[in-house]
């Protein structure tokens, strides 16, 4: 197989753009937005979005890695500050906080047959190695119990995420639920 030329700079800047306009569609309309919706939010012709694109799922992919990728620059951007235990509660807070959006694109994807895993595997690897920094540093300050491992993290982010979805309707239980999970990631 032969590597893939470079984009051009255009290219570059009207992948870019799409994915920026795509992810603003997604936000506003669900995932379920068709890619001449974002097409004509980012002024281009449906076949510029394909060119980039070849399906849907492939575009909502694209914005699921892009999002994962700002996380894993986050966390580690993160990983020197000087209070690592209320540094590592605020980013898992954030990212749980965040979380409803990106379901819908792995749910979207998981609903297309797409292993999104798999898909998304070198930038998990980039978020889970960032997010083990953080981890490992909140432990170092006694904030974080020694127990707890990346897997497990990745577990309790992935549950805490789902269960905040679940209680959408009430923001007092989302608060609750999360302030319970925080308490078990908590030195006793």
């Amino acid at each position: 197989m032969t590597d893939a030329k470079p984009l051009r700079a255009d290219a570059r800047r009207n992948r870019a753009r799409l994915l920026e306009v795509a992810e603003a569609v997604f936000a506003a309309n669900g995932t379920s937005a068709s890619t001449e919706e974002v097409a004509r939010a980012a002024g281009v012709g449906i076949g510029t979005v394909f060119r980039h694109f070849p399906t849907k799922e492939a575009l909502l992919e694209a914005v699921l890695a892009g999002r994962l990728r700002r996380l894993a620059v986050e966390a580690a951007a993160l990983a020197d500050a000087d209070d690592p235990g209320p540094v590592f509660f605020a980013f898992f807070t954030r990212v749980v906080e965040q979380s409803t959006t990106k379901n819908a694109y792995v749910d979207a994807l998981a609903k297309a047959g797409i292993d999104v895993a798999g898909a998304l595997g070198p930038v998990a690897q980039d978020l889970h190695k960032a997010l083990g920094t953080l981890l490992i540093r909140a432990q170092h300050a006694h904030a974080v119990r020694d127990d707890v491992r990346v897997p497990d993290l990745i577990a309790l982010l992935i549950g805490a995420t789902r269960a905040i979805e679940h209680a959408s309707a009430d923001p007092d239980a989302q608060a609750r639920t999360l302030a319970i999970v925080l308490d078990g990631l908590r030195v006793r």
